[in-house]
C-alpha cells in the first residue's frame, strides 16, 4: 500500500510575504527550503469549537525545538512575546510548550519533546 512519507510543503496566504518569510528566518531559522531533522509529526485535526488555538483561525502550527528555555529567551531579546502554561500543557509523556505569534497574528506552538 503506498503512504505519504512526510509533509513536503507547509503553504499560507501573507500580506508581505518577503517580510514574513524574513522573520521566520531571522527568529525560528526556517528557510523557505528547510531540511528538518527526523522525527515524529502529529497530524491532528481539531474540532471546529475547539479553543486550543483561535476560532479565526484555521490551522496553528507547531515546531519541534531542542531547547524551550534557549528559544523562548532569543524570542524574548527579540522583544517577541511568548506564552506558556507548564500546568495546564507541559506533561511528562508530551513534553514542554510554548506560544507566541508571527507578525500577521498567526499563532505559533512551539515543542519540546521529552527525552
Amino acid at each position: 500500500m503506498a503512504k505519504v512519507l512526510g509533509i513536503g510543503g507547509m503553504f499560507f496566504r501573507s500580506r508581505d510575504t518577503k517580510a514574513l518569510a524574513a522573520w521566520y528566518e531571522q527568529h525560528l531559522g526556517i528557510t523557505e527550503l528547510w531540511q528538518q531533522e527526523q522525527g515524529m509529526t502529529v497530524f491532528a485535526p481539531f474540532k471546529q469549537t475547539s479553543d486550543y488555538f483561535p476560532a479565526d483561525k484555521q490551522w496553528m502550527i507547531n515546531f519541534r525545538v531542542d531547547d524551550l528555555d534557549g528559544m523562548m529567551s532569543q524570542l524574548n531579546a527579540a522583544d517577541i512575546a511568548t506564552e506558556t502554561r507548564p500546568d495546564e500543557w507541559d506533561t511528562a509523556e508530551t513534553g514542554r510548550f510554548c506560544r507566541l505569534h508571527d507578525p500577521e497574528g498567526n499563532q505559533i506552538e512551539l515543542w519540546q519533546p521529552p527525552k
